[in-house]
């Protein structure tokens, strides 16, 4: 049997042939020479087909094992060298715009949820130093969230507080463009779930279980257009900060309560 054969075992032919296991560059080459040494001539094309999709399709238990700053860090390096970045959120306050306590607890979520190394500390940190180009005037920022990131829960109300007064001042940056979907606003499409846009070249999702990173042109097509239809509803400006605003007086009457 193969598993016999490669000195495997069984449960990791089984895994790899249902595709509940990510082969490895020299799982490959040993499937090749056990199952069809002629297709050892492809080798090189089948594994760069392979780095291809593990980058299409990013599991977070690949991702994280450095843990959650070593993500930030490549996130970091990514944005530094875009210079037209749309991101659309309908779910969490971007994280670009977090301030450092609203960050730490979306990040302590991910460090649970994904059974990481503690390095909260870190991954903060890191976040926090990404958000450095904001201030870098060569780039551009539109960012789109909707009324519910401002009233999810995933801090204290005095963590809430401070994040969204962050958000007011973001409407102030000369290159970002901020708009808020209220939620009397009528959609056109629905919102499934937030997504970047990279200069037009890359489209970055994020899943439960993974991170997509999407580069063929229709995909990044159909992805602006959502952008648009997302942007075309939301508001900008004093009304995006009344928006805010209102959400905000709500929070400080709870807190006087």
């Amino acid at each position: 049997m193969l598993a016999e054969r490669l000195g495997w075992a069984h449960s990791k032919v089984s895994k790899l042939e249902n595709g509940r296991q990510m082969p490895s560059d020299s799982d490959v080459q040993a499937w090749c020479e056990a199952c069809a040494p002629a297709g050892l001539e492809e080798l090189a094309s089948i594994l760069s087909a392979l780095h291809t999709l593990q980058t299409r399709h990013a599991e977070w238990k690949r991702l994280l094992l450095g843990g959650a700053h070593g993500h930030q860090d490549t996130l970091t390096r990514l944005h530094s060298k875009a210079r037209i970045i749309h991101n659309f959120e309908c779910n969490v306050v971007p994280g670009l715009l977090q301030t450092g306590g609203y960050a730490r607890a979306i990040l302590a979520e991910v460090i649970a949820s994904q059974a990481l190394p503690n390095d909260i500390d870190q991954a903060v940190a890191s976040r926090m130093a990404r958000q450095q180009i904001l201030y870098d005037t060569s780039k551009r920022f539109h960012i789109v969230i909707t009324e519910a990131v401002l009233w999810y829960r995933f801090a204290p109300v005095p963590v809430m507080l401070a994040q969204l007064d962050r958000l007011v001042a973001a409407t102030t940056l000369p290159n970002l463009r901020l708009g808020v979907i209220g939620f009397t606003t009528a959609y056109s499409r629905i919102p499934d779930h937030g997504f970047w846009i990279i200069d037009d070249k890359l489209v970055q999702v994020e899943t439960m279980t993974a991170e997509l990173n999407l580069t063929q042109a229709d995909e990044i097509t159909a992805y602006a257009a959502s952008f648009r239809q997302f942007a075309g509803l939301a508001q900008y400006g004093d009304q995006a900060r009344a928006i805010i605003g209102d959400v905000m007086s709500t929070l400080r009457l709870q807190v006087q309560a």
